[in-house]
């Protein structure tokens, strides 16, 4: 390799792709707790998740998960089957996520399993960190009766974070951390009580009643803050202490189980001195979840300031949709692209339009397509999502 010059090292990487791999499985099925943290940490108020006399008199008779939380209940929110073979000096975010759901509804007393599979990689030349590999890992989730539930297919974007935080791309053209007049304040949380009051019934469009060109109504979070970040990354479960064991697939000589994926240093885990004090394999006090809520930590891997999560972006696009799709619709298939973190100080503001009615589809039943976008208040785009909607005929 020439003198100064950049690049990955693959060589745990390549012998791995198709394969399936292990990876953390949650030791108890899912409470009505978990259900009610999770809707909490992602701001998405819809009562039947997390009112139970309200549940009780919809059409579910009881507390029902929304669709989002079978990444919660996964572990590593979808990232261990892109993240796959050691790259030494390297971080990781998340560059986009793809669903199919399939159902049941996930209720209290269900427990998802995890099978999981390496699918491929691609590597491109990016203005952020130089050489960059974006991976692409397969989840497929069943609950406790082999029902296969959902199908996650997961974007890791893995680069060097030296030469991230050498570029500084974020720090160059990150405006600073806005500060919110209680007036501009007021203005956002009207925005978000509008938007959930504008379906608590979970009524439902029907199919022949929406028209292409039809708006969904608007949604925001935040400001985005080290508060919301943390109870973000705690309601995903296997961040509790104690919440999962190791897997791995039978008759796969290397399952690329627990590995290090050759974490920058001060990001890695302890996993021995975990045994005996968990915070060490924490993920927040220690792990490569620390840029998220620390400046200085997301300095080092070029990111600048505390920054959200990717996974969370997917749930909150998932809950967006399936607000307005009411208690009769269902999201059957979403695809998003990340374009960029939602920074601490932040708002997110989601906009959808239906863009195409298909009366027939693979599904074997009529679905709109719906574009979803999602920016923050200087109009950048954090997601593009394209998304299909089952609703009832009528």
């Amino acid at each position: 390799m020439p003198e100064g010059e950049v690049k990955l090292d693959l060589s745990d990487v390549d012998h791995r792709l198709g394969q399936l791999v292990g990876g953390g499985q949650l030791w108890d099925p899912c409470s009505s707790s978990d259900i009610r943290r999770w809707v909490m940490a992602m701001d998405y108020a819809n009562p039947i998740h997390w009112d139970e006399e309200a549940a009780r008199q919809s059409k579910f008779g009881g507390l029902v998960a929304p669709q989002s939380i079978a990444v919660a209940l996964d572990y590593g929110h979808g990232c261990q089957p892109a993240c796959v073979g050691k790259i030494p000096g390297s971080h990781l975010i998340f560059g986009g996520e793809e669903w199919w759901h399939y159902g049941p509804r996930v209720r209290a007393g269900d427990q998802l399993f995890q099978e999981r599979r390496f699918h491929d990689y691609k590597v491109a030349d990016t203005k952020f960190a130089g050489p960059t590999m974006f991976s692409r890992g397969d989840t497929i989730h069943r609950n406790q009766h082999g029902v296969v539930v959902a199908k996650a297919r997961s974007t890791a974007i893995r680069y060097l974070a030296a030469e991230a935080e050498k570029r500084s791309m974020y720090a160059d053209k990150l405006p600073p951390k806005p500060k919110w007049t209680a007036e501009q304040i007021a203005a956002v949380d009207k925005v978000r009580l509008d938007w959930i009051l504008s379906n608590r019934e979970g009524v439902s469009p029907l199919f022949g009643d929406v028209q292409v060109g039809d708006r969904l109504p608007r949604r925001v979070i935040g400001p985005h803050s080290i508060a919301s970040f943390a109870t973000e990354y705690r309601a995903f479960l296997f961040n509790a202490w104690g919440s999962y064991h190791w897997t791995a697939p039978a008759g796969v000589k290397d399952p690329w189980i627990n590995q290090d994926p050759g974490w920058v240093e001060g990001f890695g885990f302890d996993e021995e001195g975990a045994l005996i004090d968990p915070r060490k394999r924490d993920g927040l006090y220690l792990g490569p979840s620390r840029g998220h809520i620390d400046d200085e930590k997301a300095d080092e891997i070029g990111m600048a300031r505390a920054y959200g999560y990717g996974a969370t972006m997917q749930a909150w696009v998932t809950d967006y949709l399936a607000y307005w799709a009411g208690n009769d619709g269902f999201i059957r298939h979403c695809k998003s692209d990340f374009r960029g973190p939602a920074f601490e100080g932040d708002v997110t503001y989601f906009d959808a339009e239906v863009i195409e009615k298909m009366p027939e589809t693979a599904w074997g039943m009529p679905l709109v397509k719906v574009k979803v976008k999602l920016t923050n208040q200087d109009g950048g785009t954090l997601v593009d999502s394209t998304a299909e909607v089952e609703l009832p005929i009528g």
